[in-house]
């Protein structure tokens, strides 16, 4: 099993930042791809950013530019470095973690963007 918890999200003004935190324990050994996904209200559930194992990234087309996926190995944690952050970007976000064919999810965390 694989846990992920997230944190990092609230309010912020359009033009704002946010960083996130998805924090990984238990079976993390053999993870390789994590990321973040969101879901924002009256829409499914959408992929924003993922990095591999090797460093490897890549985003959505309506992120790229604004935001940052990270990963600090050594604290078995990987980040969101929202930039620019507009009100469509506001959704529930989640960080998720693949390990061999399972996925795993954090709980989620609201990201507000005001105008």
């Amino acid at each position: 099993q694989v846990q992920l918890v997230e944190s990092g999200g609230g309010l912020v003004q359009a033009g704002g930042s946010l960083r996130l935190s998805c924090a990984a324990s238990g079976s993390i050994n053999s993870i390789n791809n994590m990321g973040w996904s969101r879901r924002i209200p009256g829409k499914q559930r959408e992929f924003v950013a993922g990095i591999t194992s090797g460093g490897a990234t890549n985003y959505a087309d309506s992120v790229k530019g604004r935001f940052t996926i990270d990963r600090d190995n050594a604290k078995n944690t990987f980040y969101l470095q929202m930039n620019s952050l507009k009100p469509e970007d506001t959704a529930d976000y989640y960080c998720f973690a693949l390990r061999g064919l399972l996925k795993y999810w954090g709980q989620g965390t609201q990201v507000t963007v005001s105008t």
